[in-house]
Order: C-alpha cells, then sequence, then structure tokens
C-alpha cells in the first residue's frame, strides 16, 4: 500500500480531531505541529477576536518573518481554519527543566536564545511575545514561535523594547533570581547587536521604579507574574 500524501495525513488528524486546538503529529520520521482556529463559546464569542482572524495574522507573521530570514518554523500549509508548521525541537523552557543538562550546557541554550532575539530586532524585526515557551532550540538552532501578537499595532521600537522587557520578564518568571545563569544571558542579547534596545528600555522602565520599594514585598511571595516584575526592575536598577 503506498504512503499517504501529507496533505492525505493532515486531512484525516483535521477529521479526528475537530476541536483540538493544537497537536503534534509524525510524517515519514518527521515531526508537524498542526493548529487550528479556536472555538468559542457563549460569552466569549463577543470579548475576544475572531479566532480566524487571529490565526490568519499568525499566518501571515511567519510568512512575513521567514521572507525576511527571521528564525521561524517552516509554514507547511494553511487555511482559513488551521495551519500546519514543521517541529523545531524542544522550547527554552523545557529545556531549563531537563536535569539530563549541566549547567553550562543550559548557559549554552538561554545564550543562544538571547543571541537570537537580538539577531531578530538586527533585522528591523519583532516577535510581539518572545517568552522562554515561545522559543525553541534544537542541534544549536534557535527558532521563534506562536506569533499571536499583532505586528502592527506600535513602531518597531516599541515592539523590540516589549520585546526584551518580556524575555528578561519570562527568564526570573521560569528561573526565579538565578543571576547566575540570567546576566550572561541579557550580556549576551546585548553584545549581539540588542545594547541600544537594552538602554532604551532601562530609560523607559525609569519612571516606573518608584514601585521597586513596594514590589520588594512580594519577591518571594508574590504570583507568577508579580515576582518576575520586582527582579525585572532590579535588573534595570543595576549601573552596568
Amino acid at each position: 500500500m503506498s504512503e499517504q500524501t501529507f496533505e492525505a495525513v493532515v486531512g484525516k488528524i483535521l477529521n479526528d480531531n475537530q476541536g483540538t486546538r493544537v497537536l503534534k503529529f509524525e510524517h515519514q520520521g518527521q515531526f508537524y505541529w498542526l493548529k487550528q482556529a479556536e472555538k468559542l463559546t457563549g460569552a466569549m464569542r463577543f470579548l475576544k477576536q475572531s479566532p480566524a482572524k487571529a490565526l490568519q495574522i499568525e499566518v501571515e507573521t511567519l510568512v512575513m518573518l521567514a521572507s525576511k530570514g527571521a528564525q521561524v518554523p517552516q509554514l507547511m500549509c494553511s487555511s482559513p481554519d488551521y495551519f500546519v508548521i514543521a517541529d523545531v525541537g524542544p522550547t527554552i523552557s523545557a529545556w531549563l527543566s531537563d536535569k539530563t543538562l549541566s549547567q553550562d550546557e543550559k548557559q549554552q541554550i538561554l545564550n543562544a536564545s538571547a543571541t537570537a532575539l537580538a539577531n531578530l530586532h538586527q533585522l528591523g524585526l519583532a516577535h510581539g511575545r518572545p517568552a522562554l515557551r515561545d522559543i525553541s532550540w534544537s542541534e544549536g538552532q534557535v527558532h521563534f514561535i506562536d506569533f499571536e501578537a499583532s505586528q502592527n499595532s506600535k513602531d518597531i521600537a516599541y515592539q523590540q523594547r516589549r520585546d526584551l522587557l518580556v524575555y528578561i520578564h519570562s527568564l526570573y518568571r521560569y528561573m526565579g533570581p538565578d543571576h547566575e545563569m540570567i546576566t550572561p544571558a541579557i550580556q549576551a542579547y546585548r553584545d549581539a547587536g540588542g545594547e541600544a534596545i537594552w538602554l532604551d528600555a532601562k530609560q523607559w522602565l525609569t519612571p516606573w521604579q518608584w514601585i521597586y520599594p513596594g514590589l520588594r514585598l512580594f519577591k518571594d511571595i508574590g504570583g507568577k507574574d508579580l515576582r518576575p516584575m520586582f527582579w525585572l526592575l532590579w535588573h534595570f536598577r543595576q549601573l552596568a
């Protein structure tokens, strides 16, 4: 019996998994991700953006970034209701929780992600939400995934500054105040061409430093988003 074509495999998966928003599958020894438009119910149909529109924005962003040389997964196929991309390996957050890796190996992966973000910015581009769960690493290659945030809402300087702040917040969110690993990663971003954006982020945050003393109360007991805010401000209070 002849092997199914890629399109036939995708069609069967769609038929068998209606309503499953994200699904990983294998075809001829390679892994892929199928993402379908979200199915909204109740009041969410009026409160959230059209799922088809959101999906289309993500596809358009992938195509645009790939055309400009950004490190993004290959888009295999798409329609108004779904798209399929090639798998590009585990996320940075997954690698950090891998107990088989040494600290040096994790540092190399972390630094690679920071350098890749700086390279993306050097292309005059932005991700929109480069948290560690939205960046992958495999065999020395970094890719950015999950481009749900619109690329057109603000000017590029705003988007890149926001990228860096989200990235640093995510470092502290997943790793806590592990300055021994986080500081070199941020330095890798700065050394790879991100210094001007880092300085812009530092200046932008200056008017917000007044909340730093209050946040100190929550640096150990705050929620998963509040604790990293303290360390984000702490980072930009340093002299360097």
